[in-house]
């Protein structure tokens, strides 16, 4: 593959993201609080807390530090999981009357979503020799969407606060952020998972 396409095939993979993995869950998020839907608004607030893993591998390709990149693969494999896992929430799903259109419209965003998370996956474990190579130009395709974004980022946070949102704050809050997120994760292995088993509850 020459290298324009790959960095076609690059960019498409964050404009999807940014279509099905921001755009239109935040839509359904909006929908559901507003018709007060609890059964989407369950879904969809484990869907973000996982989905923060995805925010953290930008926090950390923004400074090209090697670990983003395997949170770059890890990222749409959990966020499909967290769509699929929940015996109650499938339930209910596939009780609700097909000619609602919020859950309607979910359903469709679930099956496109795994979509996305296949070509998301396929493309991202071709990033992972980046762990070693840095400066190749496939390598620094990767980071020009993470550095475009920390670039209005740093915009923004000067005008508010005055203050310098610079590569390498990014990159430590992605580190604490990932700390957290680990615990958290490991939290609900080792403790939720063995006690609930896939019921989402009051997750």
């Amino acid at each position: 593959m020459n290298e324009l396409t790959y960095r076609a095939l690059v960019w498409l993979t964050y404009r999807l993201a940014a279509t099905f993995a921001v755009g239109v869950p935040l839509v359904l998020l909006i929908w559901s609080a507003w018709r007060r839907e609890p059964l989407v608004l369950r879904l969809l607030g484990i869907y973000w807390k996982v989905a923060s893993l995805m925010a953290i591998s930008l926090l950390l390709l923004t400074d090209q530090r090697p670990l983003g990149y395997a949170m770059a693969v890890a990222a749409p494999v959990l966020m499909v999981i967290s769509l699929w896992f929940w015996v109650d929430i499938n339930e209910e799903l596939a009780d609700q009357p097909s000619w609602r259109p919020l859950p309607l419209a979910v359903k469709v965003w679930r099956w496109a979503f795994s979509g996305f998370g296949l070509l998301s996956l396929g493309m991202s474990v071709t990033g992972l020799a980046c762990m070693q190579k840095l400066q190749s130009p496939a390598c620094l395709t990767w980071l020009e969407a993470p550095q475009g974004i920390h670039g209005l980022a740093a915009t923004v946070f000067n005008f508010l606060f005055g203050g310098l949102w610079s590569e390498a704050v990014a990159a430590f809050v992605g580190y604490v952020a990932l700390v957290a997120y680990l615990a958290g994760l490991l939290q609900w292995l080792l403790v939720r998972l063995p006690r609930y088993g896939r019921v989402a509850g009051d997750f």
